[in-house]
């Protein structure tokens, strides 16, 4: 899938980012890490189960989606400034450890999705394209049965965003923010020409045939989210948008004009702030963990302010 390659390949900046503002958002808050080990499988009915990896205490939990084809080690991992021709690499600034220091984060493996070692995990298979109504179904089910109490702050990077922006519109009362990570946009069938839009899905399809691997439904996933309900009013929510240009390479012309005007309709929907400096491409958790991190606990801390209110 585009997202995940576009993941490995991604090459990270120098620029720093610091998390003291969004730290002092949680201040007297933060909480010590439990102690949990590695991800362990989650049984969610019909004999399957997903592999979930949770650490870290403190409410609103935060659950991170990754990106088309992606793993949960994609949010253990960076991009190395000083290599970057040597990948990824896992490292404690990255996004889950970092919020395991202040509150309960959990992260997933989804069918089909593969680790940066390049190995399949070991969540239970399911027949291919996938949609978002089927991601939300999934995530529904396995923090449930893993016992992950809501309220959810949703992270989503690319395709995990329009499973995180659907689970906040089906599951209101317990949905507590959403921060998409350059996610892909229900807009995206409005903004990309109508040859792009359909070199793009024929580009998803051909992927991988029969391989078992995550080929995601855009076309039923837009059909979801555009017969759900509208995202809560007042729902905290952050959109980072990538500003270093990347392509879909579908259609003819560049892809890169629509992808920015989908994000800023993606901002809109959710009434959300939205981070366009992010000195970034597509990658941005891996090139710039500390922007998601404090993007997460700018949602948290909203939300806690208006518990108090």
């Amino acid at each position: 899938m585009f997202a995940r390659r576009l993941v490995r390949a991604r090459r990270a900046s120098a620029a720093a980012v610091t998390l003291a503002v969004s730290l002092a958002l949680c201040a007297g808050a933060a909480a010590r890490d439990d102690g949990d080990g590695p991800a362990r499988p989650v049984g969610i009915g019909g004999g399957r189960h997903v592999l979930l990896d949770c650490r870290g205490s403190g409410s609103p939990t935060v659950v991170l989606v990754s990106g088309a084809g992606g793993a949960s080690d994609e949010w253990t991992h960076i991009a190395d400034a000083a290599r970057p021709e040597s990948g990824l690499k896992p490292d404690p600034s990255a996004v889950l450890p970092q919020v395991a220091r202040f509150l309960r984060v959990c992260a997933y493996d989804r069918p089909g999705t593969i680790r940066l070692d390049g190995t399949p995990n070991g969540s239970t298979p399911v027949t291919q394209p996938t949609s978002a109504a089927a991601g939300v179904r999934d995530l529904r089910a396995a923090l449930a049965a893993a016992g992950e109490q809501p309220p959810y702050v949703l992270v989503g990077a690319s395709w995990g965003a329009m499973i995180a922006s659907l689970f906040a519109r089906a599951e209101p009362a317990r949905t507590a923010g959403v921060v998409t990570v350059d996610g892909a946009s229900p807009f995206l069938k409005d903004t990309l020409t109508p040859a792009q839009w359909s070199a793009w899905m024929d580009k998803i399809r051909a992927a991988d045939p029969g391989k078992g691997l995550e080929r995601p439904d855009y076309p039923a996933a837009v059909r979801e989210l555009r017969g759900a309900p509208a995202p809560p009013r007042g729902l905290p929510a952050v959109v980072l948008t990538s500003d270093h240009p990347w392509d879909l390479s579908v259609g003819g012309g560049s892809t890169w004009p629509a992808w920015l005007a989908a994000q800023r309709r993606l901002a809109d929907d959710l009434r959300a702030r939205h981070v366009t400096s992010t000195d970034s491409g597509h990658g941005i958790a891996v090139e710039q963990p500390r922007l998601v991190v404090r993007a997460i606990l700018d949602v948290v801390g909203q939300t806690r302010a208006g518990q108090e209110r």
